[in-house]
């Protein structure tokens, strides 16, 4: 795990018990960086099923492969990216679970809880191979990220400490 006072990345193996490591430190970051409780936990379940599909429809389970998270807090935001090594994949080709056809069906669920529990969306299919989710969430401009575990106000500073 590299990090400094605003990045934190952690490399994966493709298996499904590494998901609770991505659930911790998506946590930890996600308080650091002021959310609130409700937010730490969407944020958390918008990760959670980020490296899912990483880990099963990306890298097939294939435990030689990798996924690779990052978080970055900035003044505004927590960006968080999550690459896997797989063949990568078209989101239109997804289905929209809220259509009648796909009320029953598991598949495209997870998309759309990231899609609603954070601000920006994006997925990349990567030219090296596999894909890149891209999510940020906005931090209100009244916190600043936590230092110590404690919530601070703005004082007119918009540079991480």
């Amino acid at each position: 795990m590299t990090k400094d006072n605003s990045v934190v990345e952690v490399t994966l193996e493709s298996n499904l018990k590494n998901v609770e490591v991505a659930d911790e430190v998506s946590r930890r970051v996600a308080s650091k960086a002021g959310f609130d409780e409700d937010t730490c936990e969407q944020i958390e379940m918008a990760i959670h099923e980020s490296v899912i599909n990483a880990i099963w429809h990306g890298n097939k389970n294939d435990e030689s492969k990798q996924v690779r998270l990052r978080f970055r807090i900035l003044p505004d935001r927590l960006e968080v990216r999550i690459r896997d090594q797989g063949e990568g994949f078209d989101l239109d080709a997804v289905a929209d679970p809220l259509e009648e056809e796909n009320l029953l069906r598991v598949s495209g669920r997870g998309i759309f809880l990231m899609r609603s529990f954070m601000d920006e969306f994006r997925v990349e299919k990567l030219r090296e191979g596999g894909a890149e989710v891209t999510m940020t969430k906005k931090i209100h401009t009244n916190r600043k990220p936590n230092q110590g575990g404690t919530e601070r106000e703005h004082e007119g500073d918009s540079t991480p400490s």
